[in-house]
């Protein structure tokens, strides 16, 4: 009786682990890959020495140093340029994808089924072929237009923009198919336009997949590099990426310390966005693909 009592307990624990435990320890293994990145940046941060070798022992030193030389840099400029071009490209990529997929989802016109496909077909061709095209355009438009040339921050703005539009209108437009058309054919009996209905009725309850695409178009050109260095050529007008690339492109003159400091501090406002929409986030991006 003794000796069963133990091998019940040996047979549990095995049952448990084959059905239950390995997934802890796959999460802990996953969590642990993910957090060293971050803990080394910090511990980069507050070293002392500006260089990375000093973090290898982690929080060995910790001093602030780094963080006061931001102050006679740039970064709050950047950091400025930055939050400015990331806030304006979320509305505008909510705004302009809801209406884009409220369209397509409630409407039926000529020329419907090819703008979709159209949206699907750029989609699927890599952004860097548009480089060289970019820069010809804005170098031309920016001879008749100065705000939408080039190192103009309207002009990164108006890219992002329009780079994002496919992707969130079929994004938003399976969501949108979700929403029953019996709310508009009610509102349209009550005496409601369909801006009426857009505005009070639908854009309410579909407010999970508008702070999910506004999240993800912040995360994206928050801190998207390759596409505002090709635009943005004055240090004034430069985002985070850029400014920050510029202390570390060089590695006899890098500055790791400064660098780490800059890369914590730009990350705190997609954490707190992060934090403060993360609820939303679950059900925005699965209660598309139920119906489409």
């Amino acid at each position: 009786m003794a000796t069963t009592k133990p091998v019940t307990q040996t047979r549990r624990r095995s049952r448990w682990f084959a059905e239950l435990g390995w997934r802890h320890l796959v999460g802990v293994v996953a969590v642990a890959y993910a957090a060293f990145p971050i803990v080394y940046v910090m511990s980069a941060s507050v070293a002392e020495g500006g260089t990375l070798t000093g973090s290898n022992q982690l929080f060995g030193s910790v001093v602030f140093d780094n963080y006061a030389a931001l102050n006679a840099t740039k970064f709050w400029t950047w950091m400025g340029n930055t939050l400015v071009i990331a806030v304006v490209t979320a509305i505008g990529t909510v705004l302009m994808g809801a209406a884009a997929a409220y369209a397509f989802s409630r409407f039926r016109f000529s020329g419907r089924r090819a703008g979709l496909t159209t949206l699907l077909i750029i989609q699927m061709f890599p952004q860097m072929l548009a480089f060289v095209a970019l820069f010809l355009l804005l170098l031309n438009l920016g001879e008749v237009v100065p705000l939408l040339g080039l190192d103009s921050k309207l002009a990164l703005i108006c890219v992002y923009l329009g780079g994002a539009l496919g992707a969130n209108t079929f994004l938003m437009y399976g969501f949108f198919n979700s929403i029953p058309n019996e709310l508009d054919e009610a509102a349209k009996i009550d005496g409601a336009t369909h801006t009426q209905t857009y505005w009070t009725i639908i854009l309410p309850l579909v407010t999970p997949i508008l702070a999910v695409v506004g999240l993800l178009s912040f995360i994206t050109s928050f801190g998207e590099f390759i596409v505002a260095r090709v635009i943005l050529q004055s240090e004034d007008n430069w985002t985070l990426a850029v400014g920050l690339y510029g202390w570390v492109s060089s590695l006899l003159d890098a500055n790791w310390g400064l660098f780490a400091a800059g890369a914590v501090l730009a990350a705190l406002p997609v954490l707190v966005l992060f934090l403060v929409l993360q609820r939303y986030i679950v059900s925005g991006l699965t209660a598309g693909a139920v119906k489409g």
